[in-house]
């Protein structure tokens, strides 16, 4: 089962050039919401492997690119498609509504 990938200040230009959609969540450690969704992420990211990748953000880690986006709120989770975001999600999230946006976007 895929796995969530780590997304960095360093990797997430990277990232971004996939031909699938990305779902980027931007959590903390000490974030309670953020570990709500947390599984629910990990889950998604088994159900759309080689459909979208899937992956989680350190706000703590990565100020850069958490500036850049605008994300004072997390959990945030922003879906991107052609480097672009077309989504965006503030607070936890059944999996239904999240699946929901990433299959708008296939």
């Amino acid at each position: 089962m895929a796995k969530t990938i780590e997304i960095t200040d360093a990797n997430f230009e990277e990232v971004l050039k996939s031909e699938h959609p990305v779902l980027v969540d931007f959590w903390a450690e000490w974030c309670g919401p953020c570990k709500m969704i947390g599984p629910i992420v990990e889950e998604l990211a088994g159900e759309y492997e080689g459909k979208a990748v899937i992956g989680k953000l350190d706000v703590d880690s990565n100020p850069e690119i958490t500036m850049k986006f605008g994300v004072r709120s997390i959990p945030t989770l922003l879906i991107f498609k052609d480097g672009q975001v077309v989504e965006k999600h503030i607070g936890a999230a059944p999996k239904s509504i999240l699946s929901q946006k990433l299959e708008a976007h296939l």
